[in-house]
């Protein structure tokens, strides 16, 4: 079912049928091809021993990462009456207020009810090419709404704010967000986050992440439920698509667990998934880039693979409606 080519990497045609205004689109698209020019965007901890670094950056492309609100404009900008922003996940931090940013695009109406798709980005604040990847997938759909048919997308692409300021893994707090959820946590974006996930009920969840010891593509089943299946028929077209890019891991090791062509079906306790028990869960994955690669590809890889789990979850359903 997954096309040989990617034709959603290709250029942005000259028409941009119900996607706002030209020149909201113009601003964004130069946006994005200025920031998948740059070199990385963190500061990466050495590779461990033994471990292939990847591609090789041009020298002088490195550059500092954007500022949250510089993240968010094209968003921010955007003139669509399929994007919307959704205020009011708002917390407190030392005696500051942060907002998690949120946007929903809703696609041009499908047959059946639409199908709730939850994307995370940037859990980890010294991760904002997860963020990025985010961004691009929306404006990918701005472009081409017919993309989202029967879907609506709610968008998350900084779920760490104040680990994003400072460039740090785990939140102001000191705790790495990606180990609280569903564990009685005390953290403001893990109350927060889980609230929307329980409130959206959604058929998906995608987290998407980066990892800066890692030489290739690869993810997680993160579903601790009866959905890995599912998940999985879904992560395999993505990771092939995504190589279109980048390379993938095939270590039989990664992270610490076993893996087989990049998919380990294990992964952390208290990573962001739906809570246990639900009569109908999600699929659920987790997909990785080397974060040590060129920024520019990590963008497409995160959009190629986002964009093949809909079309993939779309025509799963309509051959199997009992899935």
């Amino acid at each position: 079912m997954t096309p040989h080519n990617v034709p959603w990497a290709t250029p942005a045609p000259a028409s941009l049928p119900d996607s706002g205004s030209v020149r909201t689109w113009l601003h964004a698209a130069d946006f994005t091809a200025r920031l998948q020019d740059s070199g990385p965007l963190a500061n990466p901890t050495p590779l461990a021993a033994g471990v292939s670094e990847g591609p090789a950056e041009p020298a002088g492309q490195s550059r500092a990462r954007p500022a949250l609100a510089e993240l968010l404009a094209p968003l921010a900008a955007a003139e669509s009456v399929h994007l919307r922003g959704q205020p009011g996940l708002r917390f407190e931090r030392g005696g500051l207020w942060y907002e998690l940013p949120c946007y929903q695009f809703v696609g041009p109406v499908g047959g059946d009810d639409p199908l709730r798709i939850g994307i995370f980005a940037t859990v980890h604040g010294d991760e904002p090419e997860s963020g990025l990847g985010l961004v691009r997938f929306l404006h990918s759909l701005l472009q081409r709404p017919a993309l989202a048919q029967g879907f609506v997308i709610h968008a998350y692409p900084v779920c760490n704010p104040t680990g994003y300021e400072d460039r740090t893994r785990c939140a102001r707090g000191g705790k790495d967000l990606n180990r609280e959820f569903w564990r009685d946590s005390t953290e403001p974006e893990v109350r927060l986050l889980e609230h929307e996930i329980r409130r959206h009920q959604f058929h998906g969840i995608i987290s998407l992440h980066c990892d800066d010891t890692s030489h290739g593509l690869y993810g997680f089943l993160s579903s601790s439920q009866t959905g890995d299946v599912l998940s999985e028929s879904l992560l395999q077209p993505a990771l092939r698509a995504a190589e279109e890019f980048l390379p993938r891991n095939y270590d039989p090791q990664i992270d610490g667990f076993h893996a087989r062509g990049g998919i380990l079906s294990a992964c952390y306790e208290g990573v962001l998934r739906a809570p246990a028990g639900l009569a109908q869960p999600p699929f659920e994955i987790t997909f990785e880039t080397p974060q040590r690669a060129p920024v520019r590809q990590q963008i497409e890889a995160f959009n190629a693979a986002l964009l093949t789990i809909l079309e993939e979850y779309r025509q799963l359903l309509a051959h199997a409606p009992n899935l």
